[in-house]
C-alpha cells in the first residue's frame, strides 16, 4: 500500500471505515473515499483526516450503480488498488427491494470491475460474504453472482489486461451496523426482550480489525499469485456461535438473569435467512496459504462471455423494476440459489 493510490468504496460503513484506517497506516500516496451517503462520507472523511492529517484524501459522493459516474471517478482518481466494500447487505431489506439489491451488489460490482480494467488499475479486491455460499437470499445470491463476475474477469484479463481481481469471503463482523450485537445492546438498554429468530440459529463472527487485517493479507497473496486466476480467499472464522447463547451471555454480562429479568423472544426466521451459514461450497477445492487464518478456495470458472452477456439483461430488468424477471434470471445465473419460502410454496 505504501506510496500507492487507493480507492475504497463503501467507505462510510463498518468494513470500509476499518479498511480506510488500516490502509492509511501504510502511508499511501492518496486515498479516494467513496460512499453514496453524504452523511456517512462526511463522517468517514472527518475520522480519517483527524487520525491522519497529512494524508492526501478526496471524498467522492458516488452511487456504484451509476456506470458513467464510476468510469469518470476511476479515470480521474487513477487508483492503483480498489477495495470494493460497497453493498446492500441486510438480508430482509434486500428481499423487499430485489432490484435495488441487484443494482448495488451486482451492477455496482461490474461497474467498478470494468472501470478498473479500462483504466489499468493494478488490482481490485472484492469483499464477499459467507451468505454467498449456497445462498437462500437475494443478498447472498447477488454476492455469489458478483464473485463469479470477478472470477470471470480475472480469467479473461490474465492475457488481455494487467488488472487482477481478488475475492475475500468472510462471515459476520462483530459490532457492524445493523448486526445482532448492537441490536441486542439496544434491546437490553430498553429492558428487553431480546429477539432471536430461532434458538437453533448459528453464525460465524470475527472482529472488524481481525477481518480487515486478513483482507489486506489476502490481497497481498492474491497480487503475487500470477499463475492461478479466480481465487477466493476465505477467512478462518473459527467455530460458529449460537445466537441464542450469545443473547443469554449478553444478558448475564449486563448483570441480569436470562428468562427472568430479561426475556428472550423467538420471532421465526425471516425471508432469505438460514439456520446455519457455510464458508465453502462442496465443489470448491480448499488449500492452505502461507498466512495463518486464510484459506484459498478454487473451483471451475463459468464461461465468462456467457455470464457477462446475461448481466446486461439482468441490469435492464432491475432498472425497469421488473422484479419477477430480475429474480428469474438471478436464479438462472446462480443455480445454487434456493429460496426456502418459494420452495415451500411450490410444495
Amino acid at each position: 500500500m505504501q506510496k500507492r493510490r487507493i480507492l475504497v468504496t463503501g467507505a462510510g460503513g463498518t468494513i470500509g471505515g476499518e479498511l480506510l484506517r488500516q490502509v492509511a497506516a501504510f502511508d499511501p500516496a492518496h486515498i479516494t473515499i467513496v460512499d453514496h451517503s453524504e452523511f456517512l462520507l462526511y463522517n468517514a472523511n472527518l475520522d480519517i483526516t483527524e487520525h491522519f492529517p497529512d494524508l492526501s484524501i478526496k471524498p467522492v459522493l458516488m452511487d456504484v450503480s451509476d456506470t458513467i459516474r464510476v468510469q469518470k471517478v476511476i479515470q480521474e482518481e487513477k487508483p492503483d488498488i480498489i477495495f470494493h466494500a460497497a453493498a446492500l447487505k441486510h438480508v430482509p431489506i434486500a428481499e423487499q427491494n430485489p432490484n435495488e439489491a441487484i443494482l448495488t451488489n451486482v451492477v455496482g460490482t461490474r461497474n467498478i470491475a470494468e472501470a478498473a480494467r479500462d483504466n489499468k488499475v493494478k488490482a481490485m479486491v472484492f469483499i464477499s460474504t459467507d451468505k454467498a455460499v449456497n445462498p437462500s437470499s437475494i443478498m447472498g445470491a447477488s454476492k455469489r453472482l458478483s464473485e463469479s463476475l470477478c472470477q470471470s474477469l480475472d480469467s479473461l484479463n490474465k492475457e488481455k489486461s494487467s488488472t487482477r481481481y481478488v475475492i475475500v469471503r468472510f462471515g459476520n463482523v462483530l459490532g457492524s451496523t445493523g448486526s445482532v450485537v448492537p441490536l441486542f445492546t439496544r434491546q437490553l438498554q430498553r429492558g428487553g426482550p431480546l429477539t432471536v429468530t430461532d434458538p437453533r440459529v448459528t453464525r460465524y463472527f470475527m472482529t472488524t480489525h481481525e477481518a480487515i487485517e486478513l483482507v489486506l493479507q489476502a490481497a497481498a497473496l492474491g497480487f503475487k499469485s500470477a499463475k492461478t486466476t479466480g481465487q477466493i480467499f476465505v477467512l478462518d472464522m473459527g467455530k460458529s456461535i449460537k445466537i441464542d447463547e450469545l443473547a443469554r451471555q449478553m444478558i448475564r454480562l449486563a448483570g441480569y438473569k436470562p428468562d427472568e429479568d430479561i426475556k428472550i423472544e423467538y420471532t421465526g426466521l425471516r425471508g432469505g435467512e438460514k439456520l446455519h451459514e457455510e464458508l465453502f461450497f462442496n465443489s470448491e477445492n480448499l488449500q492452505p496459504t502461507t498466512c495463518e487464518g486464510l484459506m484459498l478456495a478454487t473451483t471451475e470458472i463459468d464461461p465468462p462471455k456467457r455470464l457477462l452477456s446475461k448481466l446486461d439483461t439482468l441490469e435492464e430488468h432491475a432498472r425497469l423494476r421488473e422484479s419477477l424477471k430480475t429474480l428469474s434470471l438471478l436464479r438462472e445465473l446462480v443455480p445454487e440459489y434456493k429460496d426456502p419460502q418459494s420452495d415451500s410454496k411450490k410444495k
